[in-house]
């Protein structure tokens, strides 16, 4: 067998996706998909499980921004032993419950080993503030994102290469959807807002960043849904966090003005590399799938109802538009048939090959 095939995973965040729409709950997927592949990019909303986490150097931690802008060809990835990560804390966070973050970062240092510090907060809250979009995704809007970007130049200056944001989110949310997402029917709230979060700051430093929200503790609820536990365990949702950013692939731009590419060394990736992307089936519309399709990337459509609806066909992604762009576009049930496709594809065996009933030579036009 070759010994990788580099593939990317999305599941977008804040759209109820049926996995991986919870609490680190397409982390099994993402460790399938890994086997078979060999190398997988994926994002924190694939992998950060809150106090659960699952470290894998086949898998590299991505934040969206930076896999969208890496799918482009405007970055590539370096692959690290390590990430110095620094803490950007929001001043709106109070202080038992800074201390408890504070106490994560802690346990990290002295029972995994990770390199994390310096600690910056903010000077004023940066007053996070959370909406829901006409389609039933989440997102979110700060009130201070200049606050946000001068803590994250000043950890940047002291030395951090990745960096957590801790930000105090609104606690007074809608009670029904609090409801309803623990139960297993909702989309989580906070996604949209983390994206955002996260999405500024890597714009702004090209640093691998990630972010968890810092919230009061719910009341225990008997019927949880198991894809929601993970966010019950403890304080914080920091541990998975920092795990991921601890060796975060760091952010290369594909082109230097002085042309120095010293960098590019045969450990990196670029999108060349790449050799399928996996995506739910309607929520095709994201920057790196449709750059991937641009690139004729194959595209492994995934059944997992969410509440959008961009599918292939609304994509004019049919078989007669594929077969005159190039572009292979397959569909499958689940993460698991998603696997056996990757291991197809990887070994270079036509998966017409593999279905039935199979036509005969005669009949394709």
């Amino acid at each position: 067998m070759t010994s990788t095939f580099p593939t990317i995973f999305v599941i977008p965040s804040g759209v109820g996706c049926s996995l991986g729409g919870y609490a680190g709950d397409a982390i099994p997927s993402a460790r399938l998909l890994a086997a078979a592949s060999g190398c997988l990019i994926t994002h924190p909303n694939v992998m950060n499980g809150a106090a659960l986490y699952w470290s894998d150097p086949r898998i590299h931690y991505v934040e969206g921004f930076a896999l969208d802008r890496f799918a482009a060809g405007e970055l590539i990835l370096r692959p690290v032993k390590q990430q110095r990560i620094g803490l950007l804390m929001d001043a709106g966070v109070e202080q038992e419950m800074r201390l408890r973050h504070l106490q994560v970062v802690d346990g990290c240092r002295a029972s995994l080993g990770l390199n994390i510090g310096p600690v910056v907060i903010t000077d004023v809250p940066l007053d996070i503030k959370l909406s829901t979009s006409s389609s039933g995704a989440s997102w979110g809007s700060i009130g201070n994102p200049d606050e946000l970007l001068r803590a994250g130049d000043q950890l940047k200056q002291a030395g951090a290469t990745a960096i957590a944001v801790v930000s105090r989110f609104p606690d007074n949310q809608n009670a029904n959807e609090v409801f309803e997402y623990r139960q297993g029917r909702g989309v989580d709230a906070s996604a949209g807002a983390e994206a955002v979060i996260s999405h500024l700051l890597v714009r702004h430093l090209s640093l691998p960043c990630a972010h968890a929200p810092a919230l009061a503790p719910l009341e225990i609820d008997v019927g949880l849904d198991p894809r929601a536990a993970g966010e019950e365990l403890g304080h914080t949702f920091l541990p998975c966090v920092l795990v991921g950013l601890s060796r975060a692939p760091d952010l290369l731009p594909s082109k230097k003005k002085d042309d120095d590419m010293s960098y590019m060394t045969s450990g990196v990736l670029n999108i060349g590399n790449v050799g399928a992307v996996i995506a739910p089936e309607g929520a095709l519309g994201g920057e790196t799938v449709l750059a991937c399709v641009e690139h004729g990337i194959p595209l492994i459509a995934v059944c997992n109802p969410n509440v959008l609806k961009v599918t292939r066909e609304a994509l004019g992604l049919d078989a007669i538009s594929c077969a005159k762009n190039r572009v292979q576009v397959f569909s499958a049930k689940n993460y698991v048939e998603a696997a056996g496709l990757i291991l197809g594809l990887k070994e270079g065996i036509s998966i017409e090959s593999l279905n039935r009933p199979f036509s005969n030579s005669r009949d394709i036009y």
